[in-house]
C-alpha cells in the first residue's frame, strides 16, 4: 500500500478500494490509537468520537477504523452519518480526547478519507499530526487485552441548540431559502431547523443520496448548482444555499439565481462580524480577492493571510483568536463554533444580515465585486520549481511572496503560482482590475510556462 498516495497536506484520502480499503482503515485506526497515548502520556483512559458522511463505503471504513482503535483500548462514540462540523462540535463540547471524520468530502463518489483532530481542537495536517500517523501505520500492533467499547450518541439536538444560541432568533425575517444538500450529510442538518428557526426551508436533494446521482458534490463548481439557481428563481426565494458531500464547504446564491464567489461571502461576512466586534481578527488565504483584505482594514479589523488548506485556515484561526476565517475554497470557520466550520451558524448570519439591511443579497455584495478573478488555471509541468522560479525572474519588478508558492503583487493586478498539494499540476490565481487586463495577464504567464516546461 502506497501511503504517500493516501496522506496528504489536509487530510487522509484516496479511492475506495483501490488505495484505500478497510484493512487500511484498520491499520489507521490502531494507528490512531497509539497516536493517542504518545499526545496525551499523562492519560489512562481514552474516548474519540467518530462521524462519517453517506459515502457506501463510509460505513464498511467506520466499521474496521473502529475495530483498529477499539483494539489499543480507545472508546468510541458513534453520532453517525452527520457532516464535518457536527464531528468537531462533538469533539469540543462533549470534550473527547480525538475526533475522526469518515468522509471524501467534496470529491466523487468513488472517494473517501479521514478528516482527525484532537481536542484542543488541534486538527491534524501535513505539518502536525499526520506524518506521525502515516509512520505508525507502518508498524504492526498488538492487541490490548482491555478492548475500549463503541456507544452509539445522538448529538443532533445539541448541536442545532448550541449554534441558535449564538443568533438572535427573534430578529429573523421569515423568508423562502432554498438548500441544495447535494445528496450529502449537510441537508439532515439543515432540515432540523424546521420548527425551531422562523424561516421557510425548501429544500432539494438534501435526502442522503449515496451515489450523488443528482449532481457532483462540489458547490464551487458552478455548473453543480444550476438546478439551485433555478429554484431559487423560479421560486422567488431571499437566496439559496449550496453543500458539500460532508457539508463543510458552503455557497450562496442570491436572488437572481448568480453563485456568490466564497470570497466575496467572507468580505460580507467580515463587515458584519466588525460591527459587531471592532477591531477582531479575521483570517483568509491568500488567494482570495484583495478585496478581502480591504474590507477587513476599512472596517477596523485585523486582516490575516494564509496558505491554502482548510486544516491550515482553523489552526490559524485559533492560533490569532480570529473571529472568523475563510478561503477561496467555500470554507468558513467561526470562533463561536470552536474555530470551525458550520453551514447552519453560515445560513443564519446570512439571514440575520439580510434581516438588518433594506437590500437584496445582489445589492449587498456588488460593492464587493470590484476586482476581476480567474480562479485556478492548472498546468501539468515537469519541474514546477523551475517553472516558478523563472515567474519570478520575469515579473521581478513586483512585489513577491513566497507564503505558498509564488505571489507576485502590482498596483493594478497580482497572481499566485502554487504547486498543488495532490497532483502533479501547477495552479495559477490570477486578478485584476478588470476582466481583459486579467486575461491579458494570464496570457502572459501561460506563455512563459510553456516555454519553461
Amino acid at each position: 500500500m502506497n501511503l504517500d498516495k493516501l496522506f496528504h497536506a489536509y487530510d487522509i484520502r484516496g479511492v475506495y478500494p483501490n488505495n484505500l480499503n478497510n484493512d487500511f482503515a484498520y491499520q489507521l485506526g490502531n494507528a490512531f490509537g497509539i497516536f493517542l497515548k504518545h499526545e496525551f502520556e499523562e492519560k489512562q483512559d481514552f474516548l474519540i468520537v467518530i462521524g462519517r458522511d453517506g459515502r457506501e463505503s463510509s460505513l464498511s471504513l467506520f466499521k474496521s477504523f473502529t475495530k483498529g482503535v477499539t483494539n489499543q483500548g480507545v472508546d468510541v462514540l458513534n453520532i453517525g452519518e452527520l457532516p464535518t462540523d457536527v464531528l468537531y462540535f462533538a469533539l469540543n463540547f462533549l470534550k473527547t480526547d480525538g475526533g475522526v471524520m469518515i468522509t471524501g468530502s467534496h470529491n466523487p463518489k468513488g472517494y473517501n478519507g479521514f478528516k482527525i483532530a484532537l481536542k484542543g481542537p488541534k486538527f491534524l495536517s501535513g505539518k502536525q499530526g499526520l506524518p506521525e500517523l502515516k509512520e505508525l501505520c507502518k508498524k504492526s500492533f498488538k492487541d490490548q487485552k482491555e478492548k475500549g467499547k463503541v456507544k452509539d450518541y445522538e448529538i443532533i439536538e445539541e448541536y442545532r441548540s448550541y449554534i441558535l444560541s449564538l443568533i438572535d432568533i427573534d430578529s429573523l425575517d421569515k423568508k423562502q431559502i432554498v438548500i441544495d444538500g447535494a445528496g450529502g450529510v449537510g441537508g439532515k442538518v439543515i432540515k432540523s431547523l424546521k420548527g425551531h428557526v422562523p424561516i421557510d426551508l425548501n429544500c432539494i436533494f438534501c435526502d442522503i443520496d449515496r451515489d450523488f446521482s443528482e449532481h457532483s458534490p462540489n458547490p464551487i463548481i458552478f455548473k453543480n448548482i444550476k438546478n439551485l439557481s433555478k429554484k431559487v428563481k423560479v421560486s422567488k426565494a431571499y437566496f439559496g444555499l449550496a453543500l458539500d458531500g460532508d457539508g463543510d464547504r458552503i455557497v450562496f446564491v442570491d436572488e437572481k439565481g448568480e453563485p456568490i464567489e466564497a470570497d466575496i461571502t467572507l468580505a460580507l461576512f467580515a463587515k458584519h462580524f466588525l460591527k459587531k466586534e471592532p477591531g477582531a481578527t479575521i483570517v483568509y488565504n491568500l488567494t482570495c480577492s484583495k478585496i478581502v483584505p480591504e474590507v477587513i482594514k476599512e472596517n477596523g479589523g485585523k486582516p490575516v493571510e494564509i496558505r491554502t488548506g482548510s486544516t491550515f485556515l482553523k489552526e490559524a484561526s485559533k492560533k490569532k483568536n480570529a473571529t472568523l476565517g475563510g478561503e477561496i475554497s467555500a470554507h468558513l470557520c467561526y470562533r463561536d463554533v470552536y474555530f470551525s466550520e458550520s453551514a447552519v451558524f453560515s445560513l443564519l448570519i446570512m439571514l440575520e444580515i439580510l434581516s438588518k439591511e433594506d437590500k437584496s443579497l445582489s445589492e449587498l455584495v456588488k460593492p464587493f465585486q470590484k476586482y476581476h478573478r480567474i480562479n485556478e488555471t492548472n498546468f501539468k509541468v515537469d519541474d514546477r520549481e523551475k517553472v516558478i522560479q523563472s515567474l519570478s525572474k520575469h515579473f521581478n519588478d513586483g512585489k513577491e511572496d513566497w507564503l505558498d508558492g509564488l505571489t507576485v503583487e502590482f498596483d493594478n493586478w497580482w497572481f499566485n503560482a502554487r504547486p498543488s498539494n495532490t497532483e502533479p499540476l501547477l495552479r495559477v490565481v490570477v486578478e485584476a482590475n478588470n476582466k481583459k487586463q486579467a486575461q491579458a495577464k494570464l496570457a502572459k504567464i501561460k506563455k512563459i510556462i510553456n516555454k519553461v516546461k
